[in-house]
């Protein structure tokens, strides 16, 4: 099992000021490190190739990992660009998560509000991008309530919703490995990052498919709500189908504190 890139998306909602698209994974949202690949970015511009020559100019407000699906919100033009980041900015829109980690929680929902840092920053990381909790980290807080616990052969599991009340740099990811539930298919904070290491020298394979379960991190953007003049929008992603495959092929053993 491996994941392809493609600039293949859905689109959840559009106006004259922002067009909102549901992302599948590894699709990375935009071009980076002149890698010439299939990219959101690029795929949104054909779609919308009309208003492209007619002034549009698109910026992308909520940025997703390459192995995170789910909703993603470009705004057309900079003044809606501008508009939108004021209100995530202010902390006014609504952002919610779906995650499948390891283990059950003994709660049915907890907080989380470890500060977070660059991992190099506080001592020696071989991955750049690896984030730590630590004393010296900005602060940042998560929400978290069960929504499934299940088994599997390969043991116990729960789908978990997030509520990110802040956006650092893989919050959720390092906020649920902190807790003691890492995401499932997590290269990076499933263990100590060696399986991130062993993917980019060796790519997927059979050895990682057993350690890791998935190609990639089972984390969705589910929903994502803002205001937006005189009332509130929101879209939603149903979760992806591969994490669907996931909990379907489990055995469930109850729902949220139950």
């Amino acid at each position: 099992m491996s994941l392809r890139a493609v600039a293949d998306f859905k689109v959840l909602g559009e106006s004259d000021d922002w067009i909102v698209v549901d992302k599948p994974a590894p699709l990375i949202v935009h071009p980076a490190n002149g890698k010439v690949e299939p990219n959101l970015l690029g795929g949104v511009e054909i779609l919308l190739s009309y208003e492209m020559e007619n002034g549009a100019a698109l910026s992308i407000i909520t940025r997703l990992d390459r192995e995170t699906s789910g909703v993603v919100l470009i705004a057309k033009h900079r003044d809606a660009a501008r508009v939108l980041c004021r209100i995530f900015e202010k902390r006014e829109a609504k952002k919610v998560y779906r995650a499948i980690v390891h283990g059950w929680p003994m709660e049915a929902a907890w907080r989380c509000d470890a500060p977070i840092c660059r991992a190099g920053e506080v001592g020696e990381s071989d991955i750049w991008l690896r984030q730590t909790v630590h004393p010296s980290g900005r602060g940042c807080v998560t929400r978290f309530e069960v929504e499934r616990r299940f088994e599997r052969a390969e043991g116990k599991f729960s789908l978990v919703r997030c509520f990110p009340e802040s956006g650092r740099m893989h919050q959720i990811r390092v906020h649920l490995a902190h807790t003691g539930h890492p995401i499932v298919g997590d290269k990076i904070y499933s263990g100590d990052g060696s399986a991130y290491l062993e993917w980019t020298r060796t790519g997927w394979t059979g050895s990682l498919e057993e350690r890791l379960l998935l190609p990639r991190h089972a984390l969705h953007a589910s929903r994502l709500a803002v205001p937006w003049g005189e009332r509130e929008v929101a879209w939603e992603a149903p979760l992806a189908e591969d994490l669907r495959e996931f909990l379907e092929r489990g055995v469930v053993s109850g729902e949220g504190g139950d």
